[in-house]
């Protein structure tokens, strides 16, 4: 490929332009109007920074399968509230104990602990929140498999227990099967259940599922790759958060495993997989999906 997709203008415009609309969709759903501020501090969790990947997932695939481009707006969000959530989790003292995220102090930081554990709390009940509006925008049997989606990919089988493994193995010596394995809970459950949620947006042929399902998973995979090179050759102002954390912790990672050549090689490789699984579709508007995981791959923060 001589030109990546996700150098292209069309690409950019779409990402920008899907960007803003989840930006001011989300400012609309976290009210500041919470008792003691609690709104505030949901709205400094969520507002003002990241990439928005999980929600351009959500709304690439309900374009690529020409679903309910509203249902998935509210799904996209919904997903980027499990993740607010769960990084301001991870930052508090008793996780990983972070003090820089999206360029900014952390939440328990700038707020204390407490108020830290209760924006989490609520922004995850929020994310449900939006899955089951009460103005009859959302089919109930949608807003239920979109709820099931969710709660399996955020919780014990999907990001929260992964994180457990990830915690459990501080200072053991990791092989690539059980890396991988962890990873495809911590992470890569909640970006393969992006894409999932935006195809459940329309009515889709089993087989067409099962590959998207692996571009996903694929995708998931080389992210958290490319996270572990990141966080050894870059530094905190492009990343956003504390550079070098995973060494200093001595957590096993795809670069303490492989090495930083191997490991480039290796996130290359799943990308391949990745646009593989995604071509085998034979779907016809699928750039935006592969232009995504180009930009997963290419990233520096």
């Amino acid at each position: 490929m001589s030109k990546l997709l996700s150098d292209t203008d069309a690409f950019v415009s779409w990402r920008s332009l899907q960007q803003q609309r989840v930006e001011q969709a989300l400012s609309s759903w976290v009210s500041a109007d919470a008792p003691a501020d609690l709104g505030v501090v949901m709205r400094y969790a969520v507002l003002d920074g990241g990439k928005r990947l999980r929600p351009l997932l959500v709304l690439a695939a309900c374009e690529a399968v020409q679903g309910d481009a509203a249902a998935a707006l509210r799904a996209a969000c919904a997903v980027e509230l499990i993740h607010a959530y769960s990084l301001v989790h991870d930052d508090m003292p008793c996780m990983d104990n972070d003090v820089l995220r999206r360029g900014k102090p952390t939440v328990h930081v700038k707020f204390g602990e407490a108020q830290a554990l209760l924006a989490g709390d609520a922004l995850q009940a929020l994310a449900f929140e939006l899955l089951v509006p009460d103005d009859g925008s959302m089919g109930g049997a949608l807003s239920a498999r979109l709820c099931r989606q969710l709660a399996l990919a955020a919780g014990a089988a999907g990001m929260a227990g992964g994180q457990a493994v990830d915690l459990a193995s501080v200072g053991i010596a990791l092989d690539r099967p059980s890396l991988e394995a962890m990873h495809r809970l911590k992470t890569g459950a909640l970006l393969q259940a992006s894409v999932m949620m935006g195809v459940s947006t329309a009515s889709v042929e089993p087989g067409v599922q099962a590959r998207l399902s692996a571009y996903g998973a694929f995708l998931g995979l080389a992210f958290q790759v490319v996270d572990d090179i990141l966080d050894v050759t870059t530094d905190s102002a492009t990343l956003g958060k504390t550079a070098g954390k995973d060494a200093a912790a001595d957590k096993p990672t795809f670069v303490s495993l492989m090495g930083l050549e191997a490991a480039q090689a290796y996130a290359d490789q799943v990308l391949d997989q990745a646009h593989e699984a995604l071509s085998a579709t034979a779907l016809p508007r699928t750039e935006t999906l592969h232009a995504l995981a180009d930009w997963v791959g290419r990233r520096v923060s």
